[in-house]
């Protein structure tokens, strides 16, 4: 019994990781909680380098929250990233940052004939609500 409570502690003691974990701490953390208008903002930095900003308000339709904010953070292999957005109810989340992917532009124009037949068969579409919803009158 001694034996295998020795074999244990010692598979343990081996599977211990050599170097210590790198600990990130909290370095900064200012928060306003919503106010009765719904204004609010939060400012978050750890000791990697990572940071969050971000503030709205409740100036939306229906007090709907609209809000901006950055995110900065340092991959792994030593690139950093930032990305900053805008959150609202015209255009919805609206996020900007060089490392987002960017469709490719469309390799050629498209010719008439084609953007004919897109109008004809919305045409199309349009007319067959139209008398769907005639006959439903009916």
């Amino acid at each position: 019994m001694r034996a295998v409570i020795f074999v244990a502690l010692l598979a343990l003691a081996a599977a211990k990781p050599d170097k210590p974990s790198d600990e990130v701490t909290v370095v900064r953390d200012d928060r306003v909680y919503p106010s009765a208008s719904g204004e609010y903002s939060l400012d978050f930095e750890t000791s990697d380098g990572t940071h969050i900003s971000e503030s709205g308000d409740g100036t939306g339709p229906d007090g709907a929250v609209e809000s901006q904010g950055t995110v900065r953070f340092v991959h792994p292999d030593g690139e950093s990233f930032e990305l900053k957005y805008v959150a609202n109810a015209e255009g919805g989340y609206q996020p900007e940052s060089d490392a987002l992917p960017v469709a490719p532009e469309f390799p050629h124009e498209i010719p008439q004939f084609v953007l004919d037949q897109i109008a004809k068969a919305a045409e199309e579409d349009r007319n067959r609500d139209n008398s769907e919803e005639e006959r439903s009158y009916e």
